[in-house]
């Protein structure tokens, strides 16, 4: 039975699913997250791109398709928003045209929202913005784990002599010591590369990197077991980059790379995320004017609401 006291999602029998407010799951709107266990925040960034821009307009392409999505996960028995109480605070009012002045706003606006027992739940945007989001994770809840979802490892030194880009969030986190390097899980790595080196950096600092061609035809369920026992109850960051998939599902991205993962793949890997001692998530990278169908945006929505169905508080079933 729903909590009457804690939001609900506007359901598709109550309003057309093309009409309503254009929030995350059509949820209330607030203004700030007092008194949210949980929220959903955009970053409508995409000026750290190197490729193919367009990741400003993810967050509000994954609000409209998650228009689609009921409060009930028939798989997991998880009922989020009768656990938590939950919302969607806007976007993050970023400088579109300074990308390191938007890392300082980032890292300032997180650093409110976790003044409240709240747990935010990112709408991307490029990968840059997880940097700045850890810099806020480590100052309220020290060094975290990671579980960083992905087809490329972000540990560029540079791109173009810029320290701060989609391609450098892990190696800048790194340097800030926010991260509990032996407790970093790097899954779905692959592709073409510039030396046979190129994923060495990540392992050389104790990083465990999973490439895709390990998990190609096999059930993540396993893995993502032997994460949760190494993991423990340490406090992890989970960031999951759309490119991670296979663009056969997901090709609305900026730098696509073939032999992805599969979405039900990538649905083990969140599930498996149950009983961890999740602070916070993101789902970066969607960039709707490479998939007009919305097909992408739709996935990132199911994604983020799987991730509210595994945050702490919220009662599932087993899911191994």
């Amino acid at each position: 039975m729903a909590h009457i006291d804690k939001n609900q999602p506007l359901g598709g029998n109550e309003m057309p699913r093309f009409g309503g407010p254009a929030t995350m799951m059509r949820l209330p709107y607030h203004t700030t997250a007092e008194g949210l266990g949980a929220c959903f925040v955009g970053i409508p960034l995409d000026i750290g791109t190197s490729n193919r821009s367009g990741t400003r307009h993810g967050p509000r392409q994954i609000r409209a398709e998650s228009c689609m999505l009921r409060p009930y996960n028939m798989a997991t028995g998880a009922a989020p928003f009768d656990c938590l109480q939950v919302a969607d605070i806007g976007d993050i009012a970023i400088n579109t045209f300074d990308l390191k002045k938007t890392v300082d706003i980032i890292t300032d606006a997180y650093g409110r929202i976790l003044q409240n027992p709240c747990i935010p739940l990112t709408l991307g945007g490029d990968h840059t913005l997880t940097y700045p989001i850890l810099r806020a994770m480590r100052k309220k809840h020290g060094k975290v784990a990671l579980i960083h979802v992905d087809a490329h490892a972000d540990t560029n030194d540079e791109m173009f002599g810029e320290k701060i880009a989609h391609g450098t969030p892990f190696r800048r986190a790194f340097e800030d010591d926010l991260l509990d390097c032996s407790k970093v899980f790097q899954i779905g790595l692959r592709g073409t590369g510039y030396s046979k080196d190129d994923f060495n950096w990540s392992r050389d600092r104790g990083f465990t990197v999973i490439q895709a061609e390990e998990c190609w035809g096999k059930s993540m369920k396993p893995l993502m077991a032997d994460i949760r026992e190494r993991i423990g109850d340490s406090p992890v960051y989970l960031s999951y980059d759309i490119d991670s998939l296979d663009p056969a599902f997901a090709p609305g991205t900026g730098t696509v790379e073939i032999g992805g993962l599969s979405v039900w793949q990538g649905l083990e890997i969140i599930r498996g995320c149950s009983g961890l001692n999740l602070v916070g998530c993101d789902l970066v990278e969607v960039s709707p004017p490479y998939d007009p169908s919305g097909n992408t945006a739709l996935i990132g929505a199911n994604l983020l609401y799987e991730m509210l169905c595994v945050l702490p508080g919220v009662v599932s079933r087993d899911p191994t």
